[in-house]
């Protein structure tokens, strides 16, 4: 049961920060950058979700151990 949970909760994050980092190039297009900063601005979001995420998962994983 604890496998199928994590691995929901890591597709989960997974769209999140897709979905997010989407936002962040449109965005960006939308404020007339060009299309390699664009990307790159996504790029950028996307990793910061998941180090977000998997700073929150240590933080979280301490208190459980």
């Amino acid at each position: 049961m604890t496998v199928a949970i994590v691995l929901l909760t890591t597709a989960l994050v997974l769209v999140v920060a897709l979905l997010v980092g989407a936002a962040a190039g449109k965005l960006a297009r939308m404020d007339s950058a060009t299309y390699p900063s664009a990307l790159t601005r996504a790029a950028t979001t996307f990793a910061a979700v998941i180090a977000l995420a998997a700073a929150v998962t240590a933080a979280i994983a301490t208190l459980f151990t």
